[in-house]
Protein backbone atom coordinates (compact mmCIF):
# COMPACT_ATOMS: atom_id res chain seq x y z
CA UNK A 1 0.00 0.00 0.00
CA UNK A 2 0.94 3.63 -1.15
CA UNK A 3 0.42 6.41 2.09
CA UNK A 4 0.62 9.61 0.96
CA UNK A 5 0.19 13.05 2.51
CA UNK A 6 -1.77 15.73 0.68
CA UNK A 7 -2.92 19.31 1.84
CA UNK A 8 -6.63 20.46 1.11
CA UNK A 9 -6.61 21.11 -2.91
CA UNK A 10 -3.39 19.01 -3.41
CA UNK A 11 -3.72 16.46 -5.92
CA UNK A 12 -3.06 12.32 -6.16
CA UNK A 13 -2.95 11.55 -10.12
CA UNK A 14 -4.16 7.67 -10.27
CA UNK A 15 -2.67 6.13 -14.04
CA UNK A 16 -3.55 8.73 -17.07
CA UNK A 17 -7.31 9.15 -15.95
CA UNK A 18 -8.09 9.11 -12.90
CA UNK A 19 -7.39 12.33 -10.29
CA UNK A 20 -8.24 12.49 -6.46
CA UNK A 21 -8.41 15.87 -5.00
CA UNK A 22 -8.62 16.37 -1.23
CA UNK A 23 -11.47 18.76 -1.15
CA UNK A 24 -12.19 19.70 2.73
CA UNK A 25 -10.52 18.38 6.05
CA UNK A 26 -12.89 19.02 9.18
CA UNK A 27 -11.68 17.17 12.02
CA UNK A 28 -10.69 13.30 11.66
CA UNK A 29 -12.62 13.72 8.23
CA UNK A 30 -11.33 14.18 4.73
CA UNK A 31 -13.67 14.99 1.75
CA UNK A 32 -12.14 13.54 -0.92
CA UNK A 33 -13.29 14.40 -4.97
CA UNK A 34 -12.90 11.74 -7.33
CA UNK A 35 -12.40 12.04 -11.16
CA UNK A 36 -12.70 9.35 -13.32
CA UNK A 37 -14.32 7.82 -16.56
CA UNK A 38 -17.65 6.83 -16.04
CA UNK A 39 -16.89 3.66 -16.60
CA UNK A 40 -14.80 3.42 -13.35
CA UNK A 41 -17.21 2.01 -10.74
CA UNK A 42 -16.24 4.29 -7.12
CA UNK A 43 -17.60 2.61 -4.11
CA UNK A 44 -16.99 2.89 -0.35
CA UNK A 45 -15.16 0.31 1.07
CA UNK A 46 -17.73 -0.69 3.51
CA UNK A 47 -20.46 -0.77 1.18
CA UNK A 48 -19.06 -2.90 -1.27
CA UNK A 49 -18.74 -5.84 1.39
CA UNK A 50 -22.62 -5.62 1.87
CA UNK A 51 -23.04 -5.80 -1.69
CA UNK A 52 -21.21 -8.40 -2.73
CA UNK A 53 -22.92 -10.29 -5.52
CA UNK A 54 -26.40 -7.80 -5.85
CA UNK A 55 -26.58 -6.00 -9.05
CA UNK A 56 -27.02 -1.85 -9.01
CA UNK A 57 -28.19 0.18 -12.12
CA UNK A 58 -26.64 3.54 -11.46
CA UNK A 59 -27.63 6.18 -14.28
CA UNK A 60 -24.95 7.38 -16.40
CA UNK A 61 -23.20 10.14 -15.49
CA UNK A 62 -23.18 13.23 -17.73
CA UNK A 63 -20.49 14.02 -19.47
CA UNK A 64 -17.67 16.23 -17.82
CA UNK A 65 -17.55 19.50 -19.25
CA UNK A 66 -14.17 22.18 -19.70
CA UNK A 67 -15.02 25.19 -17.53
CA UNK A 68 -12.98 27.94 -16.93
CA UNK A 69 -12.07 28.76 -12.88
CA UNK A 70 -15.53 28.74 -12.11
CA UNK A 71 -16.59 28.00 -7.69
CA UNK A 72 -17.40 24.12 -8.08
CA UNK A 73 -21.00 23.87 -5.63
CA UNK A 74 -20.46 21.61 -2.66
CA UNK A 75 -20.22 18.00 -3.56
CA UNK A 76 -23.25 16.28 -3.35
CA UNK A 77 -23.94 12.62 -2.96
CA UNK A 78 -23.28 10.51 -5.73
CA UNK A 79 -26.41 9.61 -7.40
CA UNK A 80 -26.14 5.52 -6.64
CA UNK A 81 -25.90 5.80 -2.67
CA UNK A 82 -29.47 6.76 -1.98
CA UNK A 83 -30.37 3.31 -3.99
CA UNK A 84 -27.50 1.37 -2.18
CA UNK A 85 -28.81 2.91 0.98
CA UNK A 86 -31.92 1.39 -0.16
CA UNK A 87 -30.76 -1.71 -0.93
CA UNK A 88 -28.96 -1.64 2.47
CA UNK A 89 -32.08 -0.74 5.01
CA UNK A 90 -34.73 -3.52 2.93
CA UNK A 91 -31.41 -6.40 3.74
CA UNK A 92 -31.49 -5.01 7.48
CA UNK A 93 -35.55 -5.51 7.65
CA UNK A 94 -35.54 -8.70 6.25
CA UNK A 95 -32.99 -10.36 8.46
CA UNK A 96 -34.62 -9.46 11.59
Amino acid sequence: MLVLSRKQGEQIRIGDNIVVTIHRLSGNRVSLGIEAPADCKIMRGELRELLEGVEIEVPARPARQETTAVKQPPMSKHVGENRIAQIIEKSLRTAK
